[in-house]
């Protein structure tokens, strides 16, 4: 009898124990978990959300999307917005907070490469070499703000090499950055406009529509920077996986180039 209800404590004490065992390991990962604050650009947002995805289903920290134009982000960055990641439409901007001391020293990368196109959900209304811009068939030509959006900065070029710019004047539409001006164009709000190539992926709008894909060289560059600005385990893991080829797949296939791929 005293032997069995030995027995029957000790088997007791061992679930007990496993049990103390287990919650102290999920109350460790529920410490051990962060929630991350990432400022994105407007026209990475869709993409950001897939990794975003992945990432929260093989850790356990989450992710909080806030998009809008580059040049907003940074400056509320610089009066001190509570943001662990900034992904940027461009290189300028990151440089900038790296110059100025307000991100981690070293953490600046290149995380894709943005492509221009001119669009408009009209078949056949956008011919192959862009020449719509000079026929002035059209009322309104959307293009992201210059001042904010690197996109629009792209658009501005591409006219000031056409020698357009000035002409247009009075018909182009400006979007805060490069989601309003998506809708601009969509809605029909403006017949055609400048945006970037990855909003058009997989849309059956773009498959309906017509676009001219701009030859790079009309235009600088859009490489678009990420810079950490708290540096958090869970920040970090977050830039390690962005940098692998799994994420990379990803981004290429919404249309970017990445910087693995430029150097091919």
């Amino acid at each position: 009898m005293l032997q069995t209800l030995l027995t029957s404590i000790v088997k007791q004490t061992g679930r007990i124990a496993l049990i103390i065992h287990l919650l102290s390991g999920a109350v460790i990962q529920q410490v051990n978990a962060e929630t991350l604050r990432v400022a994105v650009a407007a026209n990475f947002k869709t993409t950001l959300e897939v990794l975003v995805e992945n990432f929260e289903a093989n850790s356990e920290h989450r992710v909080i999307l806030a998009s809008g134009s580059t040049g907003k982000h940074y400056a509320q960055i610089r009066n001190g917005a509570p943001f662990d990641l900034f992904f940027a439409a461009d290189a300028r901007r990151p440089r900038l907070l790296e110059q100025q001391q307000r991100s981690v020293a070293g953490s600046r990368f290149t995380y894709a490469v943005g492509k221009l196109v001119l669009w408009s959900p009209k078949p056949g209304y956008v011919d192959d070499k862009g020449q719509v811009l000079a026929s002035g068939t059209f009322r309104r030509l959307a293009m992201a703000n210059p001042r904010l959006a690197p996109y629009g900065l792209a658009a501005k070029q591409v006219l000031q090499q056409r020698g357009l710019y000035e002409h247009l004047q009075s018909r182009l539409v400006r979007g805060e950055n490069i989601a309003q001006t998506f809708q601009f164009v969509a809605t029909g709000n403006a017949q055609l406009g400048f945006v970037a190539l990855s909003q058009l992926q997989g849309s059956s709008m773009a498959q309906q529509g017509s676009l001219w894909t701009i030859p790079e060289s009309l235009y600088d560059p859009i490489e678009q920077q990420a810079v950490l600005l708290n540096d958090t385990p869970a920040a970090r893991a977050f830039i390690a996986y962005i940098k692998n080829e799994p994420a990379g797949r990803i981004i290429r296939r919404f249309g970017y180039a990445t910087a693995s791929q430029e150097r091919e």
